[in-house]
């Protein structure tokens, strides 16, 4: 099991509250990924969850984009960067 930090820049600063909670709500609906947290620290999006599939993060950041895409007015002008991964004990 892989737990996956991601953060993403570039969300209008008025935008990033209801985004990170319109996130949130997005991935409820991806059952293979689990305690999915969204968060807006003011300044940029913070997106982390358990999986068992993904070492690299990198199918995690790509379904954060999504999420992104589908939540955000506009999209992000900034990049999803991968904060962490860490293996978790079985």
């Amino acid at each position: 099991m892989y737990r996956i930090t991601l953060a993403c820049d570039g969300i209008p600063l008025d935008l990033g509250a209801a985004a990170a909670a319109d996130i949130a709500e997005e991935f409820t609906h991806r059952p293979w990924h689990r305690d999915v947290t969204c968060e807006w620290d003011g300044t940029r999006l913070i997106l982390r969850g358990d999986n068992d599939h993904d070492a690299t993060g990198a199918a995690f950041a790509e379904e954060f984009s999504d999420a992104i895409s589908a939540c955000v007015a506009g999209g992000s002008d900034g990049a999803i960067s991968l904060l962490s991964v860490e293996t978790l004990a079985d």
